[in-house]
């Protein structure tokens, strides 16, 4: 139990930039850390839907509302996913031999392409959530960010790792894998159950993720950390342009 409890702590330490009042590492619970990584966009979603709500209630204008909403995924994650987006978008749009790529991958500096991808980014977000009907069921913003990390851990969990990647040479259990396609379907399912049509948000984050993954996978031949954040990135993009225009 204990091991559990410090990889809660790690992901969420790791994964999201609200302080945590525990901040421990134990490489023993590095292996469990990606089951609470859903938990972890749960308590992030939940403050998407009630942020979103406190913009209708204070009647913020239209612009103001979708800035605020469209920035908050970023920085309640310290940017993290936001730089693997970048990071793979310069990689991958670079057409470059394999070898060259995952150097681009890993450069710390920034070019061209993730400059222009992340301009692409925030004003389609923008726009969508500028965009929004005043009925809109913002609480289905709660699953999105769910959903999205539970696709994330289960990428990182199933498909091979590159050399270099944090998660080279962890072992998969079996069980972690059920468990977090178990976490996704309940998602999925609670979401149609509770929210009725805006359900299809959590399928167009799924549809999203699986796209933005095939693209840097095939790309990068491998499996890392970055990619799994351009897949989350453009994963909940999808889903809520789907949520947007219903």
């Amino acid at each position: 139990m204990k091991q559990y409890l410090t990889a809660f702590a790690m992901c969420q330490s790791m994964f999201c930039a609200i302080p945590f009042p525990v901040r421990v590492w134990d490489d023993g619970a590095r292996g469990r850390m990606l089951l609470f990584l859903p938990l972890v966009g749960l308590e992030i979603g939940i403050l998407w839907a009630g942020l979103s709500y406190a913009v209708r209630l204070l009647s913020l204008p239209n612009l103001v509302g979708g800035l605020i909403l469209s920035v908050y995924p970023f920085l309640v994650t310290g940017f993290i996913h936001l730089d693997g987006f970048m990071d793979v978008t310069d990689a991958v749009k670079s057409c470059r031999q394999l070898q060259r790529r995952r150097e681009i991958l890993k450069d710390s500096h920034v070019g061209s392409f993730a400059v222009i991808g992340l301009a692409l980014l925030m004003l389609t977000q923008f726009a969508l959530f500028a965009s929004c009907k005043q009925d809109t069921d913002c609480r289905i913003l709660c699953l999105v960010p769910v959903v999205s990390r539970a696709c994330s851990a289960l990428a990182v969990t199933a498909l091979p790792p590159m050399n270099t990647s944090q998660y080279a040479g962890q072992q998969k259990p079996v069980a972690q894998l059920w468990i977090l396609l178990l976490v996704l379907a309940g998602a999925i399912a609670a979401g149609f159950a509770g929210f009725g049509k805006y359900g299809f948000a959590l399928l167009g984050c799924l549809l999203g993720f699986c796209l933005g993954l095939r693209r840097a996978y095939a790309g990068l031949q491998g499996m890392n950390g970055d990619i799994a954040g351009y897949a989350l990135t453009l994963g909940e993009l999808c889903g809520v342009a789907v949520f947007a225009l219903l």
